[in-house]
């Protein structure tokens, strides 16, 4: 992969403490790890390596050792591969040492976000790797799985993807609906501009050529070409001349993306990084 590693910004410790609490308390519910109960005396101590299965990027040490440290504050874990990192198959992620029962008890919950934030680290590489050499930015959307949104926009970032609006209160994204309540782009644009503060950025969606230009005029700054066909990208990138921010959404895929990218277009926008990308697979293995 030409990008060997990415500076990945934290989470907040209260967010990653309350999704993994949860998680816990799903997977154990009321009786806690009948299995490792029954077989592991309690004072029995073991060491583990989580190591991968598969060649990609890494991601999930935070919600990774809060799971292991839930369930045993004392254990002892020193990671080899960080957030952002490329790792090759059966390299060793993380060595982990404390009571066995913890350690057992907290293993698939700690799996699971890693696996699940790896794989979309991995999957977003993947299409930053085939826009290189353009000046197109590879970003996220809001499909993402409920209450996990922080932890897969963080693979996001970890695979190299660039950050699109986070929830509905970071930006104005004037869609299709809005503009057909609204009566049509310029007026959906312009009430906008009247409600939002100087701070606040306002793109818009356009689903047809003729309508960019009203979009420039009444003020956007950003605007979304949805469903474009490859030379309607191209003439808008001629048309708009750098006014405005450029994004390219809909139909896109690893097939496609590296066309669109060469059309000109600022950002390329792909739900599927985070609604389809695959499991990573990683492994809890004995010493």
């Amino acid at each position: 992969m030409p990008v060997s590693s990415i500076t990945v910004s934290p989470l907040p410790d209260f967010l990653v403490k309350e999704a993994v609490t949860r998680a816990l308390a799903e997977d154990q519910g009321g009786r806690g790890d009948l299995t490792s109960l029954a077989c592991i005396p309690a004072a029995e101590e073991a060491k583990f390596y989580f190591k991968a299965r598969d060649a990609g990027v890494f991601c999930g040490m935070q919600p990774g050792i809060e799971a292991i440290w839930q369930m045993d504050p004392d254990a002892l874990v020193n990671w080899h591969i960080a957030d952002g990192e490329s790792v090759a198959a059966g390299d060793i992620i993380a060595m982990v040492m404390g009571k066995a029962r913890a350690l057992l008890a907290a293993e698939r919950i700690a799996l699971n976000f890693m696996g699940r934030m790896s794989g979309i680290a991995t999957f977003t590489r993947r299409y930053v790797d085939a826009v290189e050499g353009t000046k197109a930015r590879i970003a996220h959307t809001r499909k993402t799985t409920p209450g996990l949104r922080a932890f897969e926009l963080q693979a996001v970032q970890a695979g190299g993807g660039a950050m699109h609006r986070f929830g509905l209160d970071d930006a104005i994204l004037i869609k299709d609906n809005h503009v057909a309540v609204c009566g049509g782009v310029a007026n959906a644009v312009r009430a906008a501009k009247a409600h939002a503060g100087h701070m606040t950025r306002i793109a818009v969606e356009v689903d047809r050529l003729d309508q960019l230009a009203e979009a420039i005029e009444a003020g956007a700054e950003s605007v979304l070409l949805d469903n474009f066909p490859l030379a309607d990208l191209e003439a808008a990138v001629a048309r708009a001349g750098g006014k405005v921010t450029l994004e390219a959404s809909g139909g896109v895929n690893l097939d496609t993306v590296g066309a669109i990218a060469k059309t000109g277009v600022d950002v390329i926008s792909v739900g599927a990084l985070t609604h389809s990308a695959p499991n990573f697979d990683i492994g809890l293995d004995w010493d």
